[in-house]
């Protein structure tokens, strides 16, 4: 199935990627914050931090996540950044507008990296 990609910019806050965790996730598997905790690997305060909002979910948690349940890190790694996003984008609002963009359009640098590539 393809993803859904969000076109910027939001205009509410983006889920912290905890709430997920803590809202759907855990309730839908039946698992307890100790016993998800002990099943990662980390320590119960530290996903807590997490399920509480005020932590950031690092790479390393990202995959223990994805491992736990099983859809990989990129989704949890995604929702951390766009949420990461949203935050500074907000906190920066006016110093972003007295940044002017310039006429010139670079190429995307996704597109000139395969350009060059030649697979065998």
């Amino acid at each position: 199935m393809a993803e859904y990609r969000v076109k910027r910019p939001l205009q509410r806050p983006s889920i912290h990627p905890g709430e997920v965790l803590r809202e759907d996730v855990l309730p839908a598997l039946g698992l307890s914050v100790s016993e998800t905790a002990r099943r990662l690997g980390v320590s119960r305060q530290q996903l807590h931090r997490i399920l509480a909002c005020t932590h950031p979910i690092t790479t390393e948690m990202a995959l223990r996540i994805g491992k736990l349940i099983g859809n990989g890190p990129g989704l949890w790694l995604r929702m951390q950044q766009n949420h990461d996003l949203w935050r500074l984008e907000q906190a920066l609002k006016s110093e972003l507008k007295k940044i002017e963009t310039t006429e010139t359009t670079l190429p995307d640098p996704a597109v000139s990296l395969t350009a060059g590539h030649n697979p065998r």
